[in-house]
């Protein structure tokens, strides 16, 4: 099955070289949480792919007989980071053994806070894995829809919800048995959307830009002799097949239903884990009780879900943009840190901005 990934070069090797990528964030709907050796979900999930929430990663390569790689965030070496990145370059050195044959100089940049529950892992991977998938297009000759799927086969490798950024408007990782082509290796695109959910606008509340106090990795760790696990997988089997129907037939009143509830039995498992732990502010919980609230009043399809932290992500159509803005600056901000949120929407994927070849 994974015979595609074999690195098989026709052409000889850049000297060097430059290529920037640019990955989105991403927002699942259905949720993963729980995995398996090496990064293979215990659960298979579908997200909306961002717009404004990227990372830009560039990687500056020259020829060597002896590898090595430099990391640094906009510049400035960032030690606490290498190893991540030097634990993901050899996980993918099967699949990709040429980039041992360069110095590597890797930078990167976010266009949100870092590790706070935005999914950072997931866009930092993605931009990383396309990056070194657009040189191996080159001495390989491989497709852009092969290029793609590599990527997110490798993305997986460094973060699992990685794997989903590089399809817009939205995609699914994780096999399920009534989703053709659905795998547990890589993420597939999704884009049979009813017109409900074209432009569907996602407002991220900046409830807490600190770095979260139990990382995702743990937190997966703990679903292993979770008490409610085996019930949890089951659960989102059965949700990716009704949210997929949902988006196809337009029915807003579901979805907010189903994401809601997703992002409440995600933190459900983290609170009833051992050890049990919280990643949701008082600000959260405040920021719920206020849109369901406003929801009930305005009649305005506004939902809420949230990943694996603090900050609210506000799901709504296009159309009613201007109202949801005008009650988070009314009601809202109060609960916001610096009184910040980010105005995002459903995006494209991932893309590569430039390479340069020598």
């Amino acid at each position: 099955m994974l015979d595609q990934f074999i690195y098989q070069p026709i052409h000889s090797l850049p000297e060097s070289g430059k290529i920037s990528a640019k990955s989105p964030s991403n927002i699942a709907l259905v949720k993963y949480w729980g995995k398996t050796p090496i990064q293979i979900p215990t659960n298979p999930s579908i997200s909306f792919t961002l717009s404004n929430c990227f990372t830009k990663t560039t990687i500056s390569f020259k020829k060597s007989k002896d590898f090595a790689f430099k990391f640094t965030v906009k510049g400035t070496e960032k030690p606490s980071f290498v190893p991540k990145i030097e634990s993901f370059l050899e996980r993918i050195k099967e699949w990709c053994p040429y980039i041992f044959s360069y110095k590597l100089e890797i930078d990167t940049e976010n266009t949100f806070p870092h590790s706070s529950g935005i999914a950072s892992s997931a866009s930092g991977f993605s931009a990383l894995a396309l990056a070194i998938v657009e040189l191996e297009q080159k001495i390989t000759g491989i497709s852009n829809e092969n290029k793609y799927l590599k990527a997110s086969f490798l993305s997986r490798l460094g973060s699992g919800s990685a794997s989903r950024s590089l399809y817009g408007p939205a995609a699914i990782w994780g096999q399920h048995k009534n989703i053709p082509a659905s795998s547990d290796q890589y993420a597939i695109a999704y884009n049979d959307f009813h017109e409900n959910f074209k432009n569907y606008q996602d407002t991220i509340l900046l409830i807490d830009k600190g770095t979260k106090k139990v990382s995702s990795t743990v937190g997966h760790e703990l679903m292993h002799n979770h008490p409610f696990s085996k019930q949890r997988f089951l659960q989102a089997n059965s949700n990716i097949e009704s949210i997929i129907d949902v988006l196809k037939s337009g029915d807003l009143e579901k979805f907010i239903s189903i994401s809601e509830s997703e992002a409440l039995t995600l933190h459900a498992m983290m609170m009833t884990s051992n050890p049990y732990f919280i990643l949701m502010k008082q600000g959260t919980l405040s920021t719920i009780e206020k849109i369901w609230s406003f929801r009930s009043d305005s009649k305005i399809p506004l939902s809420f879900t949230l990943d694996a932290g603090a900050n609210v992500h506000l799901l709504y159509p296009l159309a009613y943009k201007q109202q949801v803005l005008d009650f988070i600056d009314n009601e809202l901000i109060v609960f916001c840190q610096n009184q910040q949120y980010i105005c995002d929407k459903v995006g494209s994927g991932a893309n590569i901005i430039s390479a340069s070849y020598a």
